[in-house]
């Protein structure tokens, strides 16, 4: 059975996209720990990050990267935040979030409730950005 994240690549299930290439998708994450946060996901359905293939990972993090400065030009922060968890969907992820603290990123917090309007001008200004890098 697909992954709710695949099913999101194959556009069954409308997403906030940030940008996409053959090898992957990102896209705002609904339930945010900050503005901004954004999931990075393989479009091959793997569960476990660290069981990609070591040159697929590694193009995973050079991409990962650039969505990465986009989301820092774009969301006023002191750094982005890199997570790996991987328990919540069983499709291989890394979540970027601007963070101003480590408690930013701290999973006992409280998620965002953005509106629709939020969701659209965030995913408007990284994609903007995401142009210039």
């Amino acid at each position: 059975m697909s992954t709710i994240f695949s099913k999101i690549i194959k556009g069954e299930i409308p997403c906030y996209k940030i940008a996409e290439n053959d090898s992957f998708f990102a896209f705002l994450d609904i339930r945010p720990m900050t503005k901004g946060h954004v999931l990075v996901i393989p479009k091959h359905e793997t569960d476990y990050l660290l069981d990609l293939d070591d040159q697929i990972l590694s193009e995973m993090i050079v991409y990962s990267k650039k969505i990465a400065k986009a989301i820092q030009k774009a969301v006023p922060c002191k750094r982005i935040g890199l997570m790996v968890i991987g328990m919540e969907v069983p499709h291989a992820h890394i979540h970027l979030i601007p963070i101003n603290a480590e408690k930013d990123m701290n999973l006992s917090n409280p998620r965002l409730k953005l509106s629709e309007d939020e969701f659209q001008q965030i995913t408007k200004d990284i994609t903007s950005e995401l142009e210039n890098i």
